[in-house]
């Protein structure tokens, strides 16, 4: 007999007066309808996620074909690699700009002609202008398309573009002409205002741009005009181009060229350049000396003033046959100065007036340029000399120290432009300057209408590349990015030998890499003799420019 004590199926519960536990086991039905709930209960969680999973990837589907088909992604400006602008019967002047006109992230080309007309649709008659004008034209950097050209009055004096602007200053050009000085905005080509030349004595350029002196939050202009006799100093208002308070006249010595100079303290000051020495004279002093109320925020360089004048207020700044001052764009010290003259290259410490460095030289031609040759993060320079014999000596000078960086000979052209360079992302610059690397056959002959451009490449520097033989005047040459880190290209103005004679005027624009194929390297030292025309090709195609310096 079973145990009485055995829970059986005949005997599921037990009472519970007996103290014993009482188990339950459920019925084959039980089990049957537990299990269907279950699995119909996954069964709706299963369809729940797979809906969710074919929702998300939907709306994922839906975004991407939204960007990629619906919302149109930004258009790249398709340029021209080359292009050539030509203006029959015109002159033309050594003055080129670089600003973005149309708005398109992509830098346009500004410069002046003198001519009858500057297309069918723009004459001087048709402005009212007696025959020949002048016109100022912006052309499209891309493909040389004309954006907008302003008739004016000839003759041409000077233009300056790209001045630091104001607050609320509506115009980006300043062109002296006839008898007019003009504001220009380089998008619409309108003229913002026209003012007359101040009476007595004609401004030169460069205009300098300075704070705010009459109180109505826009950046003033002050103009420096000398002949033989004196020197003046007339401040504009930047909004209407009105005299502010009276001409301020320095003293019966004239100048030769003129700088702003901003010390590391904050202070401002007109810098003069004088036959055999550079003095300076404090933006404070010059409004006090207008007669305008003392101007909020113009702050006084305690250094500096120490060493001025007490009868003139002038602060002498470099003695010396300084023929011109040209701010370095050196990154550690903005205010250093550097002072050229025909037989000197001195750079001059802006805050102590210490000399940092000089270079001596045999006669320079022109003004220096800068570039990177080395990789310590300050400008380099590039000075040509004439060293006779029709022959002339491209240096490139440490910008820190002065040292010689690197040198070569070329034979000079009378038409050779200025040199020039552009950054790369290797922390260096590609150099571009002009002349003819001279051979045995015809070292001691001048070049009249045969000269080449050359590109240095620093990590190449036994090497040239030889590029371009033009025989075309060449009025003024200029490289630059035409689109902030890439497309790096030059321009080439050409026209009539003499400036102002009529002929036929021509833009062209090349990009730089476009030139390389067709390039020979030419060697100026046996130990670039390894190097192949191919291997220097290819260095060159590999640069990636920049627009940092």
């Amino acid at each position: 007999m079973e145990s009485t004590d055995k829970v059986t199926e005949g005997s599921p519960l037990k009472s519970a007066e007996d103290g014993t536990e009482t188990v339950t086991t459920p019925s084959a039905t039980e089990l049957k309808k537990k299990s269907c709930k279950e699995v119909l209960g996954f069964s709706r969680m299963s369809h729940w996620r797979t809906a969710v999973f074919f929702f998300s990837l939907f709306l994922c589907l839906t975004v991407v074909f939204a960007f990629s088909f619906i919302i149109p992604c930004p258009e790249r400006p398709q340029y021209n690699v080359t292009w050539n602008r030509d203006f029959a019967e015109a002159a033309t002047y050594d003055f080129l700009a670089f600003e973005q006109a149309n708005r398109d992230k992509v830098m346009d080309v500004l410069f002046v002609i003198k001519s009858t007309e500057s297309s069918p649709n723009k004459s001087c008659a048709d402005a009212g202008l007696p025959s020949p004008c002048l016109f100022m034209l912006a052309l499209d950097g891309t493909k040389g398309r004309t954006l907008w050209e302003r008739p004016l009055d000839a003759e041409f004096h000077w233009a300056q573009c790209g001045l630091q602007t104001g607050t609320r200053r509506s115009w980006h050009c300043l062109l002296s002409h006839s008898d007019n000085l003009t504001a220009i905005d380089k998008y619409t080509g309108e003229v913002v205002w026209q003012q007359p030349q101040p009476t007595g004595l004609r401004s030169s350029s460069p205009v300098l741009s300075v704070p705010d002196l009459d109180g109505d939050k826009v950046s003033d202009v002050v103009l420096v005009a000398s002949d033989d006799t004196q020197t003046q100093l007339i401040l504009l208002s930047g909004k209407k181009g009105t005299q502010i308070g009276s001409t301020v006249i320095i003293d019966s010595i004239a100048t030769n060229n003129h700088l702003l100079h901003y010390t590391k303290g904050g202070s401002y000051y007109v810098l003069l350049q004088r036959d055999s020495h550079v003095c300076g004279l404090a933006l404070w002093k010059i409004a006090a000396k207008a007669k305008l109320e003392p101007v909020p925020g113009l702050k006084k360089d305690k250094h500096l003033e120490n060493n001025a004048s007490n009868t003139t207020g002038l602060v002498p700044i470099y003695l010396s046959e300084a023929g011109s001052l040209l701010r370095t764009k050196d990154s550690d010290d903005s205010s250093d100065l550097l002072a050229v003259s025909k037989r000197e290259v001195a750079l001059v410490d802006g805050s102590t007036l210490k000399l940092r460095w000089r270079f001596n030289t045999i006669a320079i031609i022109g003004k220096p340029s800068f570039g990177h040759f080395n990789k310590d993060n300050v400008l380099d320079l590039v000075v040509e000399d004439d060293v006779g014999n029709f022959t002339k000596r491209i240096t490139i000078l440490d910008g820190q120290t002065g040292g010689l960086l690197w040198e070569a000979k070329l034979l000079a052209s009378t038409n050779s432009p200025r040199p020039d360079a552009i950054h790369t992302t290797n922390s260096f610059s590609v150099f571009m300057f002009w002349g003819w690397v001279p051979s045995e056959s015809n070292s001691s002959e001048p070049l009249t209408n045969v000269q080449r451009s050359y590109m240095l490449h620093p990590s190449y520097p036994n090497v040239l590349l030889e590029c371009t033989n033009v025989p075309d005047h060449i009025v003024t040459f200029k490289a630059t990015l035409m689109e902030l880190g890439r497309h790096a290209a030059y321009f080439l103005l050409k026209g009539p030998e003499k400036e102002g004679s009529e002929g036929t005027v021509v833009l062209t624009k090349r990009k730089l890499k476009q030139d390389v194929p067709s390039c020979n390297l030419r060697r100026i030292s046996d130990e670039g003799a390894l190097l192949s025309k191919e291997d220097l090709q290819e260095a060159f195609n590999r640069l990636r420019f920049s627009s940092d310096w």
